[in-house]
Protein backbone atom coordinates (compact mmCIF):
# COMPACT_ATOMS: atom_id res chain seq x y z
CA UNK A 1 0.00 0.00 0.00
CA UNK A 2 1.39 3.41 -1.01
CA UNK A 3 1.77 6.17 1.66
CA UNK A 4 -1.11 8.18 0.17
CA UNK A 5 -3.37 5.14 0.14
CA UNK A 6 -2.33 4.25 3.68
CA UNK A 7 -3.13 7.74 4.90
CA UNK A 8 -6.50 7.53 3.15
CA UNK A 9 -7.23 4.23 4.86
CA UNK A 10 -6.20 5.63 8.22
CA UNK A 11 -8.74 8.42 7.80
CA UNK A 12 -11.46 5.80 8.05
CA UNK A 13 -10.56 5.74 11.76
CA UNK A 14 -9.89 9.12 13.42
CA UNK A 15 -6.19 9.65 14.09
CA UNK A 16 -6.99 10.38 17.71
CA UNK A 17 -7.90 6.69 18.06
CA UNK A 18 -4.54 5.52 16.72
CA UNK A 19 -1.86 8.04 17.65
CA UNK A 20 -0.70 9.29 21.02
CA UNK A 21 1.84 12.06 21.65
CA UNK A 22 3.79 11.76 24.87
CA UNK A 23 5.73 14.56 26.54
CA UNK A 24 7.95 14.45 29.60
CA UNK A 25 7.03 17.95 30.76
CA UNK A 26 3.49 19.28 30.73
CA UNK A 27 1.08 19.53 27.80
CA UNK A 28 0.37 22.00 25.04
CA UNK A 29 -2.54 22.51 22.70
CA UNK A 30 -0.31 23.43 19.74
CA UNK A 31 0.63 20.73 17.24
CA UNK A 32 4.17 22.14 16.99
CA UNK A 33 6.64 20.43 19.31
CA UNK A 34 9.53 22.85 19.17
CA UNK A 35 9.98 23.71 22.85
CA UNK A 36 13.52 23.21 24.18
CA UNK A 37 12.21 21.53 27.32
CA UNK A 38 9.39 19.36 25.95
CA UNK A 39 10.70 16.22 24.24
CA UNK A 40 7.75 14.33 22.77
CA UNK A 41 6.93 11.01 21.17
CA UNK A 42 4.29 10.00 18.64
CA UNK A 43 3.20 6.45 19.39
CA UNK A 44 1.08 3.86 17.62
CA UNK A 45 0.21 0.24 18.43
CA UNK A 46 -0.97 -2.66 16.24
CA UNK A 47 -1.64 -6.37 16.43
CA UNK A 48 1.01 -8.55 14.73
CA UNK A 49 -0.23 -11.68 12.95
CA UNK A 50 3.14 -12.96 11.68
CA UNK A 51 5.82 -12.48 14.33
CA UNK A 52 8.69 -13.92 12.27
CA UNK A 53 7.89 -11.83 9.18
CA UNK A 54 7.61 -8.60 11.18
CA UNK A 55 10.89 -9.34 13.00
CA UNK A 56 12.62 -10.00 9.67
CA UNK A 57 11.45 -6.68 8.19
CA UNK A 58 12.38 -4.75 11.35
CA UNK A 59 15.82 -6.39 11.41
CA UNK A 60 16.43 -5.46 7.77
CA UNK A 61 15.39 -1.85 8.29
CA UNK A 62 17.37 -1.44 11.52
CA UNK A 63 20.30 -3.55 10.33
CA UNK A 64 20.28 -5.35 13.68
CA UNK A 65 18.66 -8.34 15.34
CA UNK A 66 17.16 -6.11 18.03
CA UNK A 67 17.55 -6.15 21.81
CA UNK A 68 15.48 -8.48 24.01
CA UNK A 69 13.98 -6.83 27.12
CA UNK A 70 11.80 -8.62 29.65
CA UNK A 71 9.28 -6.42 31.46
CA UNK A 72 6.76 -6.94 34.25
CA UNK A 73 4.52 -3.89 34.70
CA UNK A 74 2.32 -3.52 37.78
CA UNK A 75 -0.38 -0.83 37.67
CA UNK A 76 -1.62 0.56 40.97
CA UNK A 77 -4.89 2.23 41.85
CA UNK A 78 -4.49 5.97 41.40
CA UNK A 79 -6.93 8.87 41.81
CA UNK A 80 -5.67 10.52 38.61
CA UNK A 81 -3.40 9.45 35.79
CA UNK A 82 -1.61 6.11 36.00
CA UNK A 83 1.06 4.79 38.29
CA UNK A 84 3.03 1.71 37.25
CA UNK A 85 6.14 -0.11 38.39
CA UNK A 86 8.22 -1.56 35.57
CA UNK A 87 10.42 -4.46 36.64
CA UNK A 88 13.12 -5.36 34.11
CA UNK A 89 13.64 -8.70 35.86
CA UNK A 90 17.34 -7.95 36.44
CA UNK A 91 17.20 -6.18 39.84
CA UNK A 92 16.37 -2.86 38.20
CA UNK A 93 13.15 -1.05 37.44
CA UNK A 94 11.29 2.23 37.09
CA UNK A 95 8.35 3.77 38.91
CA UNK A 96 6.39 5.71 36.28
CA UNK A 97 3.50 8.14 36.66
CA UNK A 98 1.78 9.48 33.55
CA UNK A 99 -1.36 11.28 32.47
CA UNK A 100 -3.02 11.25 29.06
CA UNK A 101 -5.97 13.66 28.77
CA UNK A 102 -9.11 12.83 26.75
CA UNK A 103 -8.93 15.42 24.00
CA UNK A 104 -9.70 15.58 20.29
CA UNK A 105 -6.77 14.94 17.97
CA UNK A 106 -3.41 13.51 19.07
CA UNK A 107 -3.13 13.15 22.82
CA UNK A 108 -0.38 14.90 24.78
CA UNK A 109 0.87 13.15 27.92
CA UNK A 110 3.19 14.11 30.73
CA UNK A 111 5.10 11.62 32.77
CA UNK A 112 7.75 11.33 35.45
CA UNK A 113 10.10 8.41 36.13
CA UNK A 114 12.07 7.32 39.17
CA UNK A 115 14.56 4.42 38.92
CA UNK A 116 14.69 1.68 41.53
CA UNK A 117 17.17 -1.11 42.31
CA UNK A 118 14.62 -3.13 44.31
CA UNK A 119 11.36 -3.49 42.33
CA UNK A 120 9.95 -6.40 44.43
CA UNK A 121 10.10 -4.46 47.70
CA UNK A 122 8.65 -1.33 46.12
CA UNK A 123 5.84 -3.41 44.59
CA UNK A 124 4.98 -4.80 48.02
CA UNK A 125 4.79 -1.35 49.60
CA UNK A 126 2.70 0.17 46.81
CA UNK A 127 0.42 -2.87 46.66
CA UNK A 128 -0.29 -2.59 50.38
CA UNK A 129 -0.82 1.18 50.19
CA UNK A 130 -2.79 1.53 46.94
CA UNK A 131 -3.88 -1.87 45.71
CA UNK A 132 -3.07 -3.40 42.32
CA UNK A 133 -5.20 -2.48 39.30
CA UNK A 134 -3.57 -4.85 36.80
CA UNK A 135 -0.35 -6.45 35.62
CA UNK A 136 1.32 -6.83 32.23
CA UNK A 137 4.10 -9.29 31.50
CA UNK A 138 5.85 -9.14 28.15
CA UNK A 139 9.00 -9.89 26.24
CA UNK A 140 10.02 -6.91 24.13
CA UNK A 141 12.35 -6.90 21.15
CA UNK A 142 13.61 -3.38 20.52
CA UNK A 143 14.74 -2.16 17.09
CA UNK A 144 16.02 1.36 16.32
CA UNK A 145 15.03 2.64 12.88
CA UNK A 146 16.00 6.26 12.24
CA UNK A 147 14.28 8.37 14.90
CA UNK A 148 11.82 5.60 15.76
CA UNK A 149 11.93 2.94 18.45
CA UNK A 150 10.16 -0.16 17.15
CA UNK A 151 8.89 -2.54 19.84
CA UNK A 152 7.91 -6.10 18.96
CA UNK A 153 6.06 -7.33 22.04
CA UNK A 154 4.85 -10.77 23.05
CA UNK A 155 2.33 -9.97 25.78
CA UNK A 156 1.22 -12.68 28.18
CA UNK A 157 -2.52 -13.22 27.78
CA UNK A 158 -2.81 -11.04 24.66
CA UNK A 159 -0.42 -12.21 21.95
CA UNK A 160 1.94 -10.35 19.63
CA UNK A 161 1.90 -6.60 19.11
CA UNK A 162 4.13 -3.90 17.74
CA UNK A 163 4.59 -0.32 18.92
CA UNK A 164 6.18 2.54 17.01
CA UNK A 165 7.59 5.34 19.14
CA UNK A 166 8.75 8.27 17.00
CA UNK A 167 11.15 10.37 19.08
CA UNK A 168 10.32 13.89 17.99
CA UNK A 169 12.93 16.48 17.12
CA UNK A 170 12.42 20.00 18.55
CA UNK A 171 11.53 21.51 15.16
CA UNK A 172 9.03 18.81 14.20
CA UNK A 173 5.24 18.98 14.44
CA UNK A 174 2.81 16.28 15.50
CA UNK A 175 1.91 15.85 11.83
CA UNK A 176 5.58 15.26 10.99
CA UNK A 177 5.70 12.48 13.57
CA UNK A 178 2.50 10.94 12.25
CA UNK A 179 3.93 10.91 8.73
CA UNK A 180 7.10 9.16 9.93
CA UNK A 181 4.96 6.54 11.69
CA UNK A 182 2.68 6.02 8.67
CA UNK A 183 5.60 5.55 6.27
CA UNK A 184 7.29 3.10 8.63
CA UNK A 185 4.00 1.21 9.02
CA UNK A 186 3.99 0.70 5.25
CA UNK A 187 7.60 -0.51 5.22
CA UNK A 188 6.87 -2.97 8.02
CA UNK A 189 3.68 -4.22 6.40
CA UNK A 190 1.35 -3.02 9.17
CA UNK A 191 -2.24 -2.87 7.90
CA UNK A 192 -4.51 -0.04 9.14
CA UNK A 193 -7.12 -2.57 10.29
CA UNK A 194 -4.59 -4.09 12.71
CA UNK A 195 -4.26 -0.84 14.69
CA UNK A 196 -5.39 -0.91 18.31
CA UNK A 197 -5.97 1.77 20.94
CA UNK A 198 -5.35 1.76 24.65
CA UNK A 199 -2.59 0.35 26.81
CA UNK A 200 -1.94 -3.37 27.20
CA UNK A 201 -3.41 -3.26 30.69
CA UNK A 202 -6.66 -1.86 29.23
CA UNK A 203 -6.84 -4.71 26.73
CA UNK A 204 -6.18 -7.26 29.46
CA UNK A 205 -8.88 -5.72 31.65
CA UNK A 206 -11.39 -5.90 28.81
CA UNK A 207 -10.85 -2.60 27.02
CA UNK A 208 -11.76 -2.40 23.36
CA UNK A 209 -9.21 -3.29 20.67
Amino acid sequence: MKPAALRSALRLRPLRECFAVKSSLGTRSSSVVNSRDMPSNVEIKAKVSDLALFAKKAAELSQSEGTIIRQHDTFFNCSQGRLKLRDFMNESGQLIFYERPDTDGPKLSRYSISPTSDPPSLRTVLSDALGVKGEVRKERRLFLIGQTRVHLDTVEGLGNYMELEVVMRPEQTVEDGQQVAEELMEQLGVAPESLVTGAYVDLLLGGRT
